[in-house]
């Protein structure tokens, strides 16, 4: 299983999205911090889900840390979020 199939799946298991995406854009940072040959460090997330409505943008930011925290303390570098209820 890829990092991007583990978040995706992570995201639904905790979120239920009614949409989500996530792509591998490793290879945009190739040469920076935190990028690693074979790439699978950086990431961009768009996501709908009405466990965000009412939410502020930090409130749903920090659902989606919460659900990728382990992942984020050891693997992902940098993850970049959009996101909609």
């Amino acid at each position: 299983m890829t990092m991007a199939d583990t978040i995706a799946a992570k995201l639904t298991a905790a979120l239920s999205p009614d949409e989500i995406e996530v792509v591998d854009v490793s290879h945009q940072h190739a040469g920076h911090g935190g990028w690693r040959e074979g790439g699978e460090t950086h990431f961009e997330v768009r996501m709908k889900a009405a466990a965000f409505s009412g939410k502020s943008r930090v409130e749903t930011h920090r659902m989606v840390n919460r659900v990728l925290s382990d992942e984020l303390a050891t693997t992902i570098h940098a993850l970049q979020l959009n996101l909609s209820s």
